[in-house]
Formats: C-alpha cells, structure tokens, sequence
C-alpha cells in the first residue's frame, strides 16, 4: 500500500536555512583547502543535493567523485556488513578528500566508508554531512564539517527519501509518526 506523507509531513530546516549553513561551509573548506585540489566524494543515493548545493559555493580546484555504500539489507535495520555497491574511479593516495554524506545515523556506515578509503592513504580525508542524528549514534565518527545536528526523527527531502519519494523536496521534513 503507498501512503502519501506529502500533507503528513512538517518542515524542519527550511531552504534558507540549509542555503546559509552551505555557504559556510563551503567558505570554511576554500579557507582550508585554498591552492589545492580537494577530490569530493559524495555518497549516493542522499547526498547528491547537499553536496550539488556545496560544490557551487567551493572555489578550490575540485575533482568530483560517487560512492555508494550500504549496510541495509532489505530492511530498515543495519545488517552489520556494509557493502561498496559503486567505488570511486580515481586513485586517492597522497590527496585530499572530502566525503559527502546526508545523514549520519547509526555511524556504523560512515565508519566503515572512512575506513576503507583511508587504507587508500589519502593525505587528509575529512568527513562533511548535512545532518547528524547524535541519539542514534552506535559508532563514534568525526564530523569535520556538519550542516544540523537533528532529533531522532525521520527525515525527508533535500536528498533524503522515504521509498524512493520526496528527495526532490527543496527543505529537510520530517514524518509525522
């Protein structure tokens, strides 16, 4: 049965406000990263507006890269092995890179995905999410650069779904449960 959450949802961080808080991030990442190249790394499917809305505002060199990792099976509880269904085409030794995420949760993903990527030994390999959802946290993961910290709530919009739906939206909502 599909239910539409279009009316059943509330709005919890609004357009203007996620455009402001990705323009200081981006402003933090050019201070740091100014004549370098930073490869960007965005974990797919959740992060690619975040990190779209980001890299317009990054005025480093970049270079543009999609991973996508997951630790779900069917379900919605974390199977414990995280599988890399798409790796990043480029070599990351000696470089620096930044990886993108929407949402850290559990943390058991992100933990795994910076794990592997620095046995590829970058030279700095930070770590950039628009949400952190601190109650749900069962691995402890160093967020470099983070857009909200949030409830324990289920999130829509901005990159985020709820089967498949409501990425498109231009805030972060949430289901009303």
């Amino acid at each position: 049965m599909s239910m539409d959450y279009r009316n059943n949802h509330k709005i919890l961080i609004n357009e203007d406000a996620l455009n402001k808080r990705v323009e200081e991030i981006a402003q933090e990442i050019n201070k740091k990263y100014e004549g370098q190249t930073l490869i960007v790394v965005g974990v797919l499917k959740g992060s690619f507006m975040f990190m779209s809305d980001l890299l317009k505002k990054i005025t480093v060199d970049t270079e543009v890269y999609f991973l996508k990792a997951s630790s779900y099976g069917s379900g919605t509880e974390s199977s414990g092995v995280v599988k890399i269904t798409k790796d990043i085409d480029t070599d990351i030794e000696g470089r620096n890179v930044l990886l993108v995420e929407d949402i850290i949760d559990s943390g058991f993903t992100m933990k795994e995905v910076l794990a592997m990527l620095g046995e590829r030994k970058p030279a700095m390999l930070e770590l950039c999410s628009c949400l952190s959802k601190p109650e749900r946290r069962v691995c402890e993961v160093k967020i470099d650069y983070l857009g909200f910290e949030i409830p324990d709530k289920f999130v829509i919009g901005y990159g985020l779904d709820y089967a498949e739906k409501y990425r498109n939206l231009p805030y972060v909502g949430y289901i009303e449960q």
